[in-house]
């Protein structure tokens, strides 16, 4: 399929497609990190095995685990498409990228990658900045060019 082929779709200009987002991502955050959690219980049995089938080699795994999970995880949900993880799903909740293409999964990794970094430099402050913006994007929205919206009104 080439770019021309592929249907844009812009979020809506509606405001109320943005009414409550913000908070409902926070929930989304704790539901998809529990899941991912649980996903990184098996994740850590197949490293064992792995480890013991490559004479140790498979240990150098677990140190990067965790993010390898999550990658994989939100790489196939928001890059998918639902553009939502199983959270932003339950919570009516789904990213839209500005230029009306749709998510894909690369761009939810660096999506998710930008959301670290930014996390791990300004801690919690960064859903401060979400009341400050236009329709509530956070910093990794507006470096990556997405924005988060009520799936009800997209």
């Amino acid at each position: 399929m080439s770019m021309h082929d592929e249907q844009l779709r812009l979020p809506s200009q509606d405001w109320r497609a943005y009414q409550g987002v913000l908070s409902r991502r926070v929930l989304a955050f704790i539901l998809d990190y529990v899941i991912v959690a649980l996903l990184w219980i098996p994740a850590a049995v197949v490293v064992f095995f792995l480890g013991i089938l490559t004479l140790g080699l498979g240990f150098f795994l677990y140190p990067i685990l965790f993010a390898l999970v999550a990658m994989l995880y939100f790489g196939l949900t928001v890059g998918g498409r639902e553009q939502a993880s199983p959270g932003m799903r339950i919570m009516g909740v789904a990213i839209a990228r500005t230029d009306g293409r749709s998510m894909d999964f690369l761009t939810a990794i660096v999506h998710l990658a930008i959301f670290w970094i930014a996390n791990a430099l300004l801690t919690p402050l960064i859903l401060l900045i979400g009341l400050f913006t236009d329709r509530g994007r956070l910093l990794h929205d507006l470096l990556i060019g997405t924005v988060a919206v009520r799936r009800d009104m997209y």
